[in-house]
């Protein structure tokens, strides 16, 4: 969504990108997908590539790179590990350090008196001088009552933000030529998941539930537009605690011994089972609150995603605590996979790839 130059460029958002790799920056890992375009439907896509790489405990705070050499590292040694040329990467920043706001203004304008509403528009709403900020804008299409208006989406974020990871990119190599917003690049990705639900999903009220290493943050979509999100506090690193905590291991072993399923026969019943439930009923809370802060009193769908997704009977446990049909999220279903990428593998990381796989549509036009 940024301009990495830090102008406003109607054009930044609309126009076809150079080939790129999508590349997520989380608490735990860095995730990378490269993408191809192959035809149109449901088959338009290939995936070439994907990597994860960990992240060194001390290399993300809240969101903000406090290490830019591990990061850079880890950056790296995914691009390697991907065996690509491609070094054009397409980022995201997390929905905390970027301000929204949506506006209405008058269709039929010029370019340039557009983008000069958006920045009086943005003084308003912004609390930072505009020469402290990256400011971008998109439209979205037509005012929803009002077809001689029209929807614009002002995005704006600290510099330093977005200069960090233009930064990490660099030093390993990458140049960085789209910078987005993690709900929004999840919702790039997940249309291709809506479209395989029955009516493609229209008027059905669909919850995102996104289970990071230590944020929960849930996106409620409704026919294509986000109408609720929220950040919770809790996730997959209270798993890797208790692991330490009930085996007497370090963390580095706890991570290996989750990831590799070597663990004790009581893990399940001593600790996985008793961490699904606390999960469940954190997805039943954020499903309270969406309720007491909208008019909506019904979820029709849960799709869950990040790396908890994949615990088994995940699903099963939340579609009971919160009588909701509850889906694994997977935006490479319908897609075709090169011989790189093998499909057993890809399908237990696809829940943690959802960001990744919108960063890297944004090499073409989605539509």
């Amino acid at each position: 969504m940024f301009n990495t130059e830090i102008n406003i460029n109607l054009d930044f958002l609309q126009t076809k990108s150079p080939p790129l790799i999508g590349v997520d920056v989380s608490p735990s890992s860095v995730k990378m997908v490269e993408l191809s375009a192959v035809g149109k439907g449901n088959n338009a896509y290939r995936v070439e590539r994907y990597a994860i790489e960990p992240l060194p405990k001390d290399a993300m705070l809240d969101g903000n790179i406090v290490n830019l050499e591990s990061v850079g590292e880890s950056l790296e040694r995914g691009w390697k590990n991907m065996g690509t040329r491609i070094r054009n990467v397409a980022m995201a920043l997390p929905a905390a350090a970027v301000i929204t706001k949506k506006i209405i203004v008058p269709a039929g304008q010029r370019e340039d008196d557009l983008a000069f509403q958006v920045e009086t528009e943005a003084n308003q709403y912004i609390p930072f001088a505009l020469d402290e900020v990256n400011l971008d804008f998109q439209v979205i299409g037509p005012a929803p009552n009002n077809p001689e208006e029209i929807e614009v989406l002002i995005a704006a974020s600290h510099k330093e933000k977005v200069e960090d990871r233009i930064a990490a990119a660099l030093t390993a190599g990458l140049k960085t030529v789209v910078m987005d917003v993690e709900p929004y690049a999840a919702l790039t990705a997940f249309e291709l998941i809506e479209r395989q639900l029955p009516n493609g999903g229209k008027d059905q009220v669909i919850a995102v539930v996104d289970i990071g290493s230590t944020v929960m943050s849930i996106n409620v979509l409704l026919n294509g537009n986000s109408i609720y999100m929220r950040d919770q506090p809790f996730g997959g690193n209270q798993l890797s605690e208790e692991i330490q905590r009930c085996f007497n291991l370090s963390p580095e072993e706890a991570e290996a011994a989750r990831r590799n399923e070597e663990l004790p026969d009581n893990y399940k019943t001593d600790v996985l089972n008793p961490f699904c439930e606390t999960l469940s009923l954190e997805v039943v809370r954020a499903m309270q609150f969406f309720f007491s802060s909208t008019p909506h009193t019904e979820v029709n769908y849960i799709f869950l995603a990040g790396g908890c997704a994949a615990i088994p009977g995940l699903d099963e446990i939340v579609a009971a605590r919160t009588q909701a049909s509850t889906l694994i999220v997977n935006p490479f279903a319908d897609m075709i996979l090169s011989n790189r990428v093998r499909p057993k593998l890809l399908g237990a990381d696809a829940p943690s790839l959802l960001i990744a796989c919108g960063l890297a549509m944004r090499s073409f036009d989605p539509s």
